[in-house]
């Protein structure tokens, strides 16, 4: 574990060292590093700490941990998700939640329908929620007034660290630049920054007693268009009836018009981009590499169509 800022958070949460008696790696993190904290009266808390600075990655990726926090706070009361217990530049501190996640232990198939109904709901719950502006809360990148600037730019970043990092696109990045600005007018709809996690997948979906029990891992959260969440929540899917019943169940409008599918396929673009770029910065081993450009490829394909 890392002393320092582990010392750090244990100090900023008003706790003594002394009351950590047990202290644990966990896997699971492709970017920051936890560990989980055992107390003296029980609880069991969840520290998370960012690589050195000059540890290669992805150009949104600075501040991650700043997004994180802002996504737990602004969820609290509406979704369950870890509660800040104290947050730091060089560290998070949470609480841990119950549960084991969707990915690691599915439900049976008798209980999938029922959950996939529940986490639509949670999610459009969430997307009532407004925020301050639009785009990464970190400040990583440049944001815009308007949805459409902070979006383009977004995208292309990630477009200029695939190239930097020879990323196995299976089309020029220019081309892609050149589809997404043909339909950017569409980016124009979105008017309010809404709270997206963007990294819904069933990996950070925890399920405890046949419920939702936990919404983790939100540090690759933004502020923008509701839209995109889907691209996770389906990822390398089609949306699902399950899903969409839920976030209908909630207020959310699920009969999406031609120019929301087209803002949907960015959204997937922009995903399926950043999983490409970061096989190289994340060391991945020539076999890790081709399995994901296997599973993505087709999909990108599918999203620039």
């Amino acid at each position: 574990m890392t002393a320092g800022p582990a010392a750090e958070a244990l100090a900023a949460a008003g706790l003594d060292a002394a009351e950590v008696v047990g202290a644990e790696p966990l896997t699971g993190g492709t970017y920051n590093t936890l560990h989980r904290l055992s107390l003296r009266d029980g609880r069991r808390l969840i520290l998370k700490v960012p690589p050195p600075a000059d540890t290669p990655g992805l150009s949104h990726e600075r501040g991650l941990l700043f997004g994180e926090a802002a996504f737990y706070r602004a969820a609290a009361g509406t979704a369950p998700v870890p509660e800040v217990v104290s947050f730091g530049e060089d560290y998070l501190l949470m609480t841990e939640c119950p549960g084991v996640s969707w990915h690691e232990a599915p439900p049976a198939e008798g209980e999938r329908a029922g959950l996939r109904r529940e986490l639509g709901a949670l999610v459009g719950r969430l997307h009532a929620i407004r925020g301050p502006g639009f785009g990464y809360p970190g400040g990583a990148l440049p944001v815009s007034a308007d949805w459409r600037g902070t979006f383009t730019t977004m995208l292309d970043v990630v477009l200029t660290d695939a190239e930097r990092y020879a990323a196995p696109l299976p089309v020029p990045p220019d081309r892609i630049r050149d589809l997404a600005a043909a339909v950017a007018p569409t980016l124009d709809e979105v008017r309010e920054p809404a709270l997206v996690h963007y990294d819904l997948w069933a990996g950070n979906v925890l399920l405890a007693d046949g419920r939702v029990s936990a919404l983790i891992d939100g540090e690759r959260m933004f502020w923008g268009d509701p839209l995109a969440d889907f691209a996770s929540l389906c990822l390398l899917a089609p949306l699902d009836r399950e899903l969409l019943d839920g976030y209908a169940s909630v207020g959310g409008r699920v009969d999406f018009t031609a120019e929301e599918r087209t803002r949907m396929a960015l959204y997937r673009t922009y995903l399926y981009v950043i999983m490409l770029a970061e096989c190289a910065p994340r060391g991945y081993g020539a076999d890790e590499v081709a399995s994901r450009v296997r599973a993505v490829t087709p999909r990108l394909r599918d999203a620039l169509a």
